[in-house]
């Protein structure tokens, strides 16, 4: 039954495939809310590019493999699960994609005798970079120089702390969760790939109130309110740290349903500037297409994306 599973949505990937001069594939699970296909399809509309992004909900890895054979594959996007399982069938690495340790984005790349690689990278990380840089108006002075906080413990987090460390140029960076053993995992991943120092788990409001204040927050938790003990330390602390003299930027990574969560409340009363998460997945996005098309950013429909993008966001929170 599964192999029969697997040859049908082969052979229906191939029918449609027939229709478009390229395409590529979003290859991960529970695929239905993704806004990734709805992003990159304003990108190649704008551009003139009969090319789509097809969802591929799938585990199996084999059968994306072989697809990506096609001769007229231009990349993926690669989610949960396979992000890091996929990095072992790929031919050359990015430098974000080797030190994050996992995978967000497939292209190719051709040598001179005309066969290809496959590469992969992680824009994941360019999406939180971009995202402050973008909407900011003096990163040197409000978080340059500064400590950050990254609220969460998943592979978001490794991200922010990645983009925070590498680019942004944070002294330290708090960590705030409520699962002890995730930011443990954090801590011991991200020093054993040569971004780790300066990393603090913060797990206390007294520890808060006496460190410096943020200058970058990232929330990478869903939009839950707390209920065990645990989540409402997590809660205390993150008020703590928002009720500083000082203020700075928050990017909020969550935005489904809505885009306006408990965190962007407590941070916009308090005085902070709120960048939605919206900003971060469509600068991650941006930064696939210029791989896939060789185009820069400035080349590409940023502001219809960007439209596009939070409408759909607006439809949702309605229904």
């Amino acid at each position: 039954m599964v192999a029969a599973t697997a040859s049908n949505n082969e052979t229906a990937q191939v029918s449609r495939i027939d229709l478009l001069d390229k395409h590529g594939y979003l290859f991960g699970q529970k695929l239905d809310a993704s806004l990734s296909p709805l992003l990159h399809s304003i990108v190649y509309q704008e551009l003139g590019l009969r090319w789509e992004q097809i969802r591929l909900d799938s585990t199996d890895k084999e059968l994306f493999l072989r697809l990506i054979r096609h001769p007229r594959f231009y990349g993926a996007s690669v989610t949960m699960p396979h992000k890091v399982s996929i990095i072992q069938h790929l031919d050359e690495l990015t430098d974000e994609c080797r030190d994050v340790g996992a995978c967000n984005t497939i292209f190719v790349r051709y040598r001179p005798d005309g066969r290809r690689d496959l590469c992969g990278t992680n824009t994941d990380v360019v999406g939180v970079r971009e995202a402050f840089l973008r909407n900011v108006s003096c990163p040197a002075t409000v978080i340059e120089g500064r400590p950050a906080l990254v609220i969460g413990g998943g592979g978001a987090a490794r991200s922010a702390v990645y983009a925070l460390r590498k680019w942004l140029k944070a002294t330290e960076i708090y960590l705030v969760n409520r699962d002890q053993s995730e930011v443990e995992a954090v801590l011991a991943e991200c020093s054993s790939r040569g971004y780790g120092d300066g990393l603090v788990h913060v797990t206390t409001v007294e520890q808060a109130e006496m460190l410096q204040g943020p200058g970058a927050v990232v929330a990478c938790v869903p939009d839950f309110p707390p209920k065990t003990d645990a989540e409402f330390v997590a809660r205390r602390i993150i008020e703590a740290m928002l009720r500083k003299e000082r203020k700075g930027a928050m990017l909020e990574m969550c935005y489904n349903p809505s885009t306006h969560t408990a965190l962007t409340a407590l941070a916009e009363s308090a005085g902070w500037q709120v960048i939605l998460g919206t900003e971060a997945l469509i600068w991650q996005g941006i930064e696939q297409d210029k791989y896939w098309t060789g185009r820069q950013a400035h080349e590409l429909p940023v502001e219809r994306v960007r439209d596009v993008i939070a409408a759909k966001v607006v439809r949702r929170s309605k229904l």
